[in-house]
């Protein structure tokens, strides 16, 4: 669905709950990540885009001080006081919303009761962060609101926190930056540590970036994030560092006699995973494509055996996207985002994105006997106001 369709189709579910026309309506949209996976809460470098994927926001005064927000696909709403304190609560995606909301009340930016419907095109459960686009489409509905707008970074920032405090997902800063600071036709590489966004141009059009929805999420205990999170503090306090961001291959293979097998591995990646990022920016700016795949299988490798966030579904896409090679128009391909199932994402020549997308379909299902979710996304803008 195109971004004019949605907000369309989103408008007109506002006014048939609301019975009028929308008086502001928002995007945002979703992510997808070339490189730099499980870095970002190590102060390392991540490199992603915004897709062209979006959660739209339509919305217009209430007329007391209440907020109704509707969520047109799961047909669910709920209501909270614009002058009262907001609270999580019930359903559970509210506390998305409700998170942001919060954030804006201990500014100076107040808002006053309003009715919104929302409607969005980013998969939920991809890794494509269906989470921070809806984060950052409220946001931007606010600062519509209000005609105030917040510094794009703090933006980001209060989003994140919306989601630490209130969804209880301890994300990096990675999502919500570019969903708020995406640019058409831009990579953004962002140093987790010092909160630098830079551009990246990727402006070639023989070039897209194909995301391919395994549509398998496997169920863990939940602890593996965490798990793998405490094993890279365990490893940067033996390195004597303030976090792996600071280490250097030399300086791992130096402590590995006194590190436990596991947490070596975990340091390797990720240690490995920001050197790779860094360079693939280099070769993106350089046009050196051939040497931007290699860094992306390289990625996949590590993900798979030294971080061990891969899963079977993952390494099958990615083997076919090997198998088809830069002749058939893969130039590179890896797993984006937590890993165990979402996506794969891979660099491909445009002219030949029906072919590839065929010939992975088929592979994948004949194997794994899914159906699989495949589209093609040019670098997007970040969030933006549609009317208002």
């Amino acid at each position: 669905m195109t971004l004019d369709s949605l907000v369309q189709n989103v408008a007109q579910s506002f006014k048939a709950r609301f019975e009028r026309d929308p008086l502001w309506v928002v995007a945002a949209p979703g992510r997808v990540n070339l490189i730099g996976e499980h870095t970002d809460y190590n102060d390392g470098f991540v490199l992603p885009m915004a897709i062209e994927r979006y959660t739209v926001i339509a919305a217009a005064p209430a007329r007391d001080g209440t907020i109704t927000w509707m969520d047109r696909g799961l047909q669910e709403e709920f209501q909270v006081q614009a002058g009262s304190p907001i609270l999580k609560g019930a359903p559970k995606w509210s506390n998305y919303v409700r998170g942001v909301l919060a954030g804006f009340q201990q500014t100076d930016m107040s808002f006053p009761g309003f009715d919104a419907v929302m409607g969005s095109s980013v998969p939920m459960g991809g890794g494509l962060s269906s989470s921070a686009a809806l984060e950052v489409a409220s946001a931007t509905l606010v600062e519509t609101i209000t005609g105030r707008t917040l510094d794009p970074v703090d933006k980001a920032l209060l989003c994140q926190k919306a989601e630490h405090e209130y969804a209880g997902v301890p994300c990096g800063i990675m999502d919500q930056f570019i969903s708020v600071l995406g640019r058409k036709d831009h990579l953004l590489l962002i140093d987790c540590r010092s909160r630098k966004p830079e551009l990246v141009p990727l402006r070639d059009a023989s070039l897209g970036v194909l995301i391919f929805n395994t549509n398998v999420k496997h169920e863990l205990s939940g602890g593996e994030y965490a798990e793998r999170r405490a094993h890279c503090e365990e490893a940067a306090r033996a390195l004597g560092i303030p976090a792996l961001r600071d280490a250097s291959e030399a300086l791992l293979e130096e402590a590995k006699p006194k590190l436990n097998p596991t947490v070596y591995r975990r340091a390797r990646h990720v240690i490995g995973e920001n050197l790779r990022t860094t360079q693939a920016a280099t070769a993106i700016r350089a046009g050196d494509w051939m040497k931007v795949g290699e860094l992306m299988y390289a990625s996949h490798d590590s993900l798979r055996d030294d971080y061990e966030v891969s899963c079977t579904e993952l390494d099958e896409v990615v083997e076919l996207a090997r198998e088809l090679g830069t002749g058939g128009g893969v130039l590179g391909c890896r797993m984006t985002g937590g890993g165990f199932g979402g996506c794969a994402v891979a660099l491909v020549r445009t002219s030949a994105v029906e072919t590839i997308t065929r010939k992975l379909v088929r592979g994948y299902k004949q194997s794994v006997g899914i159906d699989p979710a495949v589209f093609v996304s040019r670098p997007a803008a970040g969030a933006t106001v549609i009317k208002g």
